[in-house]
């Protein structure tokens, strides 16, 4: 016999604790499932900390909804909690005249988002704004912003934590099996232990499929497929006269290798795009050369040797390279047919600033 509990978050990342401050908030008793001995090890803290406004994606999308409710819940917990972050506001650059058209289509598409406070810029407006910065067209949006995810972790876990949420590090989900009173998992080091949950929510990032196919019962159909795009950052230590973020036109798989700045004002690049087998942290500094041809795209002056390894970071994809960008995966009994289980997949950018949101709309799938 197993023993029984009510709620079973697996993931300790940013969103993991937001679920679970949610639900522990609405009177759930929750327990935190973390394989690692700190939690947010990997995506929530391996990104570019960007607060977005909601220019990407398609309207009606999960990704567009979650980014505009969530971008302003997030503001407004952050300025409540105390928690670090800012508002400088992003410049998005075509280099090129044939690159114009697509801030036309950005902005329309962030407009049909609910975001109307982007702007079309001249180049000589761009250069008023950032004088290194070389375009023929900028769009500025004022609404990004930057977060601290360590201390928006923290506070999460602190709100959940003080509604009695509890957090188990270092006990990895082995297994689970569906069955007629609920979910059971076995979790845990060399003494794994059997609890049977009302309800599991899967926010376990890059491993979430993984950890749904141990799981007997849930659908393999139901579970989509996995892959994964690294991402390299390099810094550029030192003074610099940027104030705002700096994105290039979007690629394939990502948003260019853009200039962001840290809360203290040190400005980084990344990420690029390399498809990988899996999670991998190992830093490949042979990408610097690829990374000074595309900077210098729209930041000429960057100087030879002016940039320093970083780090890397690994986003979730549930789709192949040259597809087309998916929409969040949140799948509930409707999509799968398991009572009780919520499964997240592919929950990459902008799933940082969406937080909140997508808590909320796990609880009201979670009954």
């Amino acid at each position: 016999m197993s023993e029984s509990a009510d709620v079973a978050v697996i993931g300790a990342g940013v969103v993991g604790l937001g679920v679970a401050r949610e639900l522990a908030r609405a009177g759930r008793e929750v327990v935190v499932l973390e394989a690692e001995r700190q939690v947010g090890m990997h995506t929530s803290s391996r990104n570019s900390e960007v607060i977005h406004a909601g220019i990407y994606y398609p309207k009606g999308s999960l990704k567009a909804r979650f980014c505009v409710e969530g971008r302003k819940a997030l503001v407004a917990y952050c300025a409540e909690r105390g928690i670090p972050h800012a508002r400088p506001g992003k410049l998005i650059v075509a280099t090129a005249e044939e690159e114009v058209a697509t801030l036309g289509t950005l902005k329309a598409a962030a407009e049909a988002n609910g975001v109307a406070d982007l702007v079309m810029l001249t180049r000589a407006e761009v250069h008023e704004l950032e004088p290194d910065v070389r375009c023929v067209r900028g769009l500025f949006s004022p609404s990004t912003g930057l977060v601290d995810s360590h201390a928006l972790m923290a506070a999460l876990r602190r709100d959940a934590e003080a509604a009695g949420a509890q957090v188990a590090l270092g006990t990895p989900v082995r297994s689970g099996r569906v069955s007629d009173s609920g979910i059971e998992l076995t979790a845990g080091g060399d003494e794994a232990m059997a609890v049977r949950f009302r309800l599991v929510v899967n926010c376990a990032g890059p491993w979430a499929q993984e950890v749904a196919h141990r799981i007997e019962g849930v659908p393999a159909a139901a579970i989509p497929p996995q892959y994964f795009a690294k991402g390299h950052y390099f810094v550029m230590p030192g003074k610099h006269r940027f104030r705002h973020l700096v994105y290039p036109v979007p690629v394939p798989g990502g948003l260019g290798t853009h200039l962001t700045l840290d809360l203290g004002g040190q400005a980084r690049f990344g990420p690029d795009v390399q498809w990988c087998d899996g999670v991998d942290y190992a830093f490949d500094e042979s990408r610097a050369a690829s990374f000074y041809a595309s900077i210098r795209r729209y930041y000429p002056l960057l100087a030879d040797g002016a940039l320093v390894p970083g780090f890397t970071g690994v986003r979730p994809k549930i789709a192949p390279p040259n597809s087309p960008a998916p929409d969040f995966r949140i799948d509930g009994p409707q999509q799968h047919g398991v009572p009780g289980l919520v499964n997240l997949f592919g929950i990459e950018s902008p799933g940082l600033t969406s937080v909140l949101a997508i808590a909320a709309h796990v609880r009201t799938l979670a009954g």
